[in-house]
């Protein structure tokens, strides 16, 4: 699986375990709505520090995000 899209569904994964709307993440990692919707999607190649401010926002260690 494209590491992008991996990534994408354990953001996704988290967010809606913690209950949180794409746009309640966005304004927790002062990112925009639509931009967490397409690292959802694997549409975007997220940055380490915008992966960084989603491990923050939902409380998670980063290296979490890439564990099977």
């Amino acid at each position: 699986m494209d590491i992008s899209l991996f990534f994408g569904k354990k953001v996704r994964l988290y967010r809606l375990e913690r209950k949180l709307s794409q746009e309640e993440l966005a304004l927790l990692c002062g990112l925009h709505r639509t931009y967490i919707g397409s690292v959802e999607r694997g549409e975007r190649n997220i940055t380490l520090v915008n992966a960084h401010k989603v491990s923050i926002a939902l409380d998670i260690p980063l290296s979490e995000f890439f564990m099977e």
